[in-house]
């Protein structure tokens, strides 16, 4: 069996390596886990894919804008039987990544989502974000009747297969809400087995990419169309 670890980039060279670094090889080996690390990259002006391909990972540029169209293209290239996914700013914890690994394989997931907010590290999130997220997690759950607590969390860990259980991946919001989107259609989906477990966030490395506000209102737009659609 083959992990492939996704990780969209923009400038990320002060967190990139420590990123890579931090995923546990010897881990998966032991687990005779096959593994390719694949950074799908919008065009980096800094030493974001010099930095990656020096750990090992396989570089992908995708000059077309947008969280969700990096997300997308780099899903369609990946080659391993599960996906585990993540920010390269060092916030995620890639560290355990082979243990969240064993969860979905020992409990016969399809996908597994993870709460940031049941550890959050010193200087992780801001009030402005964390009560953005609280806000846009609350929709979510009473909109659509999903009991995700994270409605914003970027580290998932799923089978690949389980993509062609919901709709066509191309399909999919280019934007910042293909993160919500995503939980929506897993979570939904009869022939999906998902659960959300508790994780960590920490401090992140290099300048945040995110617009607080116009990210925040384009994911609360997303849900409220998306619902009466």
């Amino acid at each position: 069996m083959k992990v492939s670890v996704v990780i969209p980039t923009l400038n990320e060279e002060s967190g990139i390596g420590v990123t890579l670094d931090s995923i546990n090889r010897e881990a998966f080996a032991e687990r005779h886990l096959d593994l390719e690390m694949i950074i799908v990259d919008g065009n980096s002006t800094d030493k974001t894919r010099e930095i990656a391909r020096a750990r090992g990972a396989q570089v992908i540029v995708e000059p077309r804008k947008g969280y969700g169209r990096a997300y997308k293209t780099g899903f369609s290239q990946a080659s391993g039987d599960l996906i585990v996914t993540g920010d390269a700013d060092g916030t995620y914890p890639f560290h355990l990544a082979h243990e969240y690994v064993d969860v979905l394989l020992n409990e016969d997931l399809d996908f597994i989502t993870t709460n940031r907010f049941a550890n959050l590290g010193a200087g992780s999130m801001s009030a402005k974000h964390f009560l953005g997220n609280f806000i846009l997690s609350a929709t979510l759950r009473l909109l659509y009747g999903v009991a995700v607590k994270d409605s914003q969390s970027g580290m998932w860990i799923f089978r690949k297969q389980a993509l062609d259980q919901v709709k066509d991946l191309e399909s999919f919001n280019d934007g910042m809400p293909f993160s919500e989107e995503l939980k929506l259609e897993m979570f939904r989906s009869p022939q999906v087995k998902a659960r959300e477990i508790p994780s960590h966030l920490y401090q992140r490395k290099g300048e945040a990419k995110i617009q607080s506000f116009s990210d925040g209102w384009k994911n609360l737009k997303f849900l409220l169309c998306h619902k009466w659609r």
